[in-house]
């Protein structure tokens, strides 16, 4: 097998991958809207409600992408490309995969926040199993693996930005929990001192 056949079924997988997950995320916005709102805390939490709020942030962040699918001017051998196929997808693909497991375990618990905002839904539940019993935001520490991953995969524009800006995203994280602990209290507490945030625990 060549090193372009290689590549590019790594990259036809990869996307498969991804446009799967954008729809299973979209799929779940479209159902949030619908649900009752709950506990709102931040500037932009009456913003998710808003279908006009995902049209507008997702023309721009496809834009962003489409127009940044430019690949980057390197210049690398063979065995270096082989490389960062092979760590890219290490990094990319069990980063997806658990994205959608969490986005799966969650259910009809799941809704997007921003780094200003978050809206919880009316009965709300608090979801400890799956990928949550190992970390308390399994998405987003799967999006920070697999940004790099990309990366490496695709090396264009786009994925330069998305590995630099997908760090950022703990301030999402920060936001959520500030509105679990309001919601949920001594639940919560004792969820976080039972699940680590990023970095899983080693089993004694």
């Amino acid at each position: 097998m060549t090193l372009e056949l290689v590549d590019r079924i790594v990259r036809v997988a990869g996307g498969l991958l991804a446009y799967t997950t954008l729809a299973v995320l979209f799929y779940g916005i479209w159902r949030g809207i619908k649900r009752q709102e709950g506990r709102t805390t931040g500037h932009t939490g009456v913003w998710l409600r808003s279908p006009w709020f995902y049209l507008i942030t997702s023309a721009l962040f496809f834009g962003v992408c489409y127009f940044g699918w430019e690949t980057l001017p390197l210049t690398v051998s063979q065995s270096t490309r082989l490389w960062m196929l092979a760590l890219g997808s290490l990094l990319y693909f069990p980063g997806m995969s658990l994205v959608l497991w969490a986005r799966f375990t969650l259910g009809d618990n799941y809704f997007p926040s921003t780094g200003l905002g978050v809206q919880l839904f009316a009965g709300h539940q608090l979801v400890t199993n799956g990928p949550f019993a190992i970390l308390r935001h399994p998405m987003y520490a799967g999006l920070i693996l697999a940004a790099p991953g990309s990366l490496l995969i695709y090396m264009t524009w786009t994925t330069l930005f998305l590995a630099c800006f997908a760090p950022l995203i703990t301030i999402r994280a920060y936001r959520e929990e500030i509105a679990l602990a309001a919601e949920f209290g001594v639940q919560w507490q004792a969820y976080c001192r039972r699940v680590p945030k990023w970095i899983p625990r080693r089993k004694k």
